[in-house]
């Protein structure tokens, strides 16, 4: 299952990163523009120079809570529902808008496959003039428009299931003989099971692309031993498609209209290829232009092409939480502190923070990697514990650790307290 939904995705990697550059500051000007929260946010930026990898990283990076922030901010004053993140106003251009918690509100557009996800269903087998059965929520949350409208843009017929009702979504499936699933990984886990239990077979349904949760190996084959091949894919409310599984299972393609970024938590700066961080995310979609979304969610680079002959970049998929922060003797301690703190040593390559003990009786430790060694290490050990209190204002131990010592799994601050 190897077919390529069009040319991008197999176009040599310069081509693309030549594509990309050179599309990226007619977007960073639309943005300023049209865009009132980003006419704020990159104030001073000439567009012009937008024309890099390390320029783009100079920009400052917009968070999900600080979106939600100037959402609610903006409507608390009578202005824009979107925070003045939309390029759209109501009206024919935007034909519908969905909420997800917070709540956040997000704007779709009339574009055909808005959300761009007729790419990660061709990726999981389906083809034109298929059914599918799309068992993605419509109400509030835009998963089921997702879904749909990626759906229609493949040439496929779709079947608006939605979630709940098992036994009615097993004998639609059962007549209306569906190519496959769209939707959470664990409600087709449920389905498959109310129809063993029923005692209905569903012979059409034998692949599916499946997202919202994780999807762990042991699922993906509790799937394929009872004849679906169901593969996976990333996305998000605000960006639309991210990445997307292929046949090769080897990780995640980027998709083609956005630039990732890998990014320390708590900071801007990106992280060396193969090290866990925050997923930043440069979308070129002009009716929501968000430049610098940090997503939240952690993720990795991963190196070398696609066994499938596709040529962007892949990620790991979703590995978790982004956002660390925790609360230590009733002060909360952010990446964003840790990462000061190690900006302020060039001996200072990388840090953990880990707090132990119990609540209210905890103690900090910051797990420092850097080449020092013998007797400047209490110098620098000192100095580090003196930042750490400057900047979080609490009393840290420090200890210095060999360079790679550090597990990469994207934590900046590990909570290793018992909650018992």
């Amino acid at each position: 299952m190897n077919t390529h939904m069009d040319a991008l995705e197999t176009r040599a990697p310069a081509e693309r990163e030549a594509a990309l550059l050179a599309a990226l500051p007619a977007q960073v000007a639309h943005a300023q523009k049209n865009a009132p929260a980003f006419t704020d946010a990159l104030k001073g930026i000439n567009a012009t120079d937008i024309t890099s990898r390390a320029a783009l990283a100079k920009l400052p990076v917009v968070r999900k809570y600080e979106l939600l922030e100037k959402q609610k901010a903006s409507r608390a004053a009578g202005g824009s529902v979107f925070g003045g993140f939309s390029a759209l106003s109501f009206g024919k251009n935007m034909p519908r808008v969905f909420s997800s918690p917070g709540p956040i509100y997000e704007p779709e557009g009339a574009r055909a496959d808005y959300w761009r996800m007729a790419r990660a269903i061709a990726a999981a087998g389906f083809k034109s003039g298929e059914l599918i059965h799309n068992c993605f929520s419509y109400h509030f949350t835009p998963a089921g428009s997702m879904m749909e409208s990626g759906a229609h843009a493949l040439g496929c017929t779709v079947f608006p299931g939605g979630i709940g009702q098992t036994e009615q979504q097993v004998q639609a499936m059962a007549e209306l003989q569906p190519a496959g699933y769209i939707g959470t990984p664990s409600f087709l886990k449920i389905i498959i099971e109310k129809a063993a239990e029923m005692g209905v077979p569903l012979p059409s349904v034998q692949k599916a692309l499946v997202s919202g949760e994780a999807f762990p190996p042991s699922l993906r084959d509790w799937m394929t031993e009872r004849g679906v091949n169901a593969y996976q894919c990333y996305a998000t409310a605000d960006v639309g498609l991210i990445a997307y599984e292929t046949s090769a299972r080897q990780g995640l393609i980027v998709d083609e209209g956005v630039m990732v970024e890998i990014v320390r938590p708590g900071t801007g700066d990106p992280v060396p290829e193969g090290e866990v961080g925050e997923l930043v995310i440069t979308s070129l979609n002009p009716d929501y232009p968000l430049i610098r979304f940090g997503t939240g969610d952690l993720s990795a680079i991963l190196s070398g092409p696609c066994p499938t002959g596709r040529t962007n970049q892949r990620i790991k998929g979703w590995m978790g939480r982004a956002d660390q922060t925790t609360k230590v003797r009733g002060m909360f301690v952010h990446p964003g502190q840790v990462a000061e703190v190690v900006k302020r040593f060039p001996a200072a390559l990388k840090a953990r923070l880990v707090v132990r003990g119990e609540m209210a009786n905890d103690s900090m430790a910051l797990h420092v990697e850097t080449q020092t060694a013998g007797s400047g290490e209490a110098e620098l050990k000192a100095q580090i514990a003196e930042a750490i209190r400057d900047i979080t204002k609490l009393r840290s131990e420090v200890v210095l650790v060999a360079p790679g010592s550090l597990v990469n799994d994207g934590k900046v601050i590990e909570d290793a307290r018992s909650y018992q």
